[in-house]
């Protein structure tokens, strides 16, 4: 389990990010580099990290499902994920 501090700050990365995203978006269309460089640093897209939303893990993401490894494992054996089950031959 990841601290809560984390996931909040996940959280309020992901929120700036969007909050900025049109004016980042007309400041990169005008070259405006220096009107980049005062906005946010979290603003950016590039800061943000994946994360599951289950349990906060940082490592072991599977983006198709936004989850980690462990708790996908876990689901598809309980069969909580539709159209997956577990391979046996």
């Amino acid at each position: 389990m990841a601290k809560e501090s984390m996931k909040a700050r996940e959280i309020k990365r992901a929120k700036l990010c969007a909050k900025y995203a049109e004016k980042r978006k007309t400041l990169k269309e005008a070259g405006d580099w220096e009107g980049l460089a005062k906005l946010p640093r979290n603003a950016s897209p590039v800061r943000k990290h994946n994360r599951c939303s289950i349990t906060g893990r940082p490592k072991g993401y599977m983006r198709e499902f936004g989850i980690s490894r462990i708790q996908f494992r876990e689901m598809a054996s309980n069969g909580l994920i539709p159209g997956v089950r577990k391979a046996s031959w």
